[in-house]
Formats: C-alpha cells, structure tokens, sequence
C-alpha cells in the first residue's frame, strides 16, 4: 500500500540523491497524523459545544478527581499556557457555567477552579466522543500492533516531556 508520504520520498529521492531523506518517511507521516486527529478532535469536541482548550482545561480538572479543582497554577502547569492566557480561559468556562472559583482554603489570596457539574458532564461526553474518534483512525492497527506503536512514540517523545522548564 503506498501513500502520499511513499511518493514525497520517492520525488525528494530522485531530485537529491545526496540527502538521506529516511527521517521524511517517519516524521512526515507522523505530521500528517497528527493533522488527521486534529481535525477528529475538533470534531469531537465541536459536537459537544466545546473548543480544544475548554476541553483540556475541564479534563484537567476532571482528571483531578474529586472535588474536581486545582489552582490557577496547577492549570497552567498541565495546559502550559501563561497565567494571563489562563486567567481569560477561566474567565472563559465561568461565563458559560463549566467552572467556578473558590476561596482557596489553604491560602487566603488564593483561588481553586472546581468543575461544575454542567461542566464534567461536557468533559465526560466530549472525551467519549473523542476516544470514539480515536479508536476509528486506530481501526488498521492490530492490539499488538496499537502497543508497539505506543512504545515506539513513547521512546521519541519522552525526552521531549521531561526537558526542565
């Protein structure tokens, strides 16, 4: 079976010679990949009245567990967003009834963001619909062949996400 990824090498092979063109035939088609999930997650959440950063910040705090709530800086730790982009984002989800602030018990100039219920129950249908979007662009891939994948991008990614700062 060729693809588009087959045919960019095969014309970057031909026009020079003198480049080891290999990396192409991975990383293009991880880019590729990663545009296709894109436009599924889009999908996903979009049917669920959400945009990609309402549904990472929700599912940040769903992650949490129960109360549901983190700091402003534990959210922005997860979302890697700056705090000003994350204040507008909290402002955001209050607005429409997805969060709300607390006082934060523990420091009296502190605020918690907590999940409301409105808000876990978009972040819980939103995530199902993305995994059945997932599960389709998987379909190809056999279990065994899903696990081999993991660990292969979990050996190229895994640097990246523990580089300091």
């Amino acid at each position: 079976m060729e693809d588009e990824v087959d045919r960019l090498v095969a014309a970057w092979r031909r026009e020079r010679p003198d480049l080891d063109v290999e990396p192409l035939e991975v990383l293009s088609r991880v880019s590729r990949l990663a545009r296709h999930l894109d436009r599924a997650r889009r999908l996903a959440f979009a049917e669920h009245g959400l945009e990609s950063w309402e549904f990472d910040v929700l599912t940040a705090l769903r992650r949490a567990g129960t109360p549901y709530q983190l700091s402003p800086g534990q959210l922005l730790t997860q979302t890697l967003v700056t705090s000003g982009t994350m204040t507008n984002r909290i402002d955001r989800l209050t607005k429409k009834g997805l969060v709300e602030r607390l006082p934060d018990p523990s420091d009296r100039r502190g605020v918690l963001v907590r999940l409301t219920d409105e808000g876990r129950d978009r972040a819980d249908q939103a995530l199902a619909g993305l995994l059945a979007q997932e599960r389709a662009i998987l379909a190809e891939l056999s279990h065994a062949q899903r696990g081999e994948l993991a660990g292969l991008l979990r050996q190229l990614t895994a640097p990246f996400d523990n580089i300091p700062g």
